[in-house]
């Protein structure tokens, strides 16, 4: 099966948002694309928030959310139980925030990081696995908050 990967961005995300989903449908990914659909100007929230719901509902098994510095995606994202973004710059932030904190979302700058260095953590990010063990009993403490 296929690992499902929801994907929403804001103006500012647009043109990296497109060639991301490249990128995954590519290496056969399932992609579900929630917008925004060209470079007018939109609120995040509202393109997080299609994500995140996807996310809740099981119809994907991770989300990638892009505006132009990640900052504001990961706070809309962050606000929600089960949810964990993670904003990523680097192959070893996007590495580690699959295996030590079970990230289902990450986060990127488009104003931020290049193509390449994109491709790298989305690729990165989909192939790394939880560690669970003593990071399960961290992530229960989050949860617990």
């Amino acid at each position: 099966m296929s690992i499902r990967i929801a994907f929403g961005c804001d103006h500012a995300g647009y043109p990296l948002h497109v060639h991301l989903i490249g990128v995954a449908t590519s290496q056969r990914y399932t992609v579900i694309d929630y917008g925004t659909f060209d470079q007018s100007s939109v609120d995040y929230p509202d393109y997080a928030a299609k994500v995140i719901e996807a996310i809740k509902a099981g119809e994907v098994d991770y989300g990638v959310l892009i505006c132009g510095t990640g900052i504001g995606m990961s706070i809309a994202a962050n606000r929600h139980r089960g949810i964990r973004a993670a904003l990523c710059t680097t192959e070893f932030e996007a590495t580690m925030s699959r295996q030590h904190n079970n990230a289902n979302i990450l986060c990127l700058g488009a104003r931020v990081i290049g193509t390449g260095v994109a491709e790298t953590c989305l690729l990165t990010f989909l192939k790394s696995n939880f560690l669970g063990d003593r990071h399960q009993k961290r992530l229960e403490k989050i949860d617990a908050v």
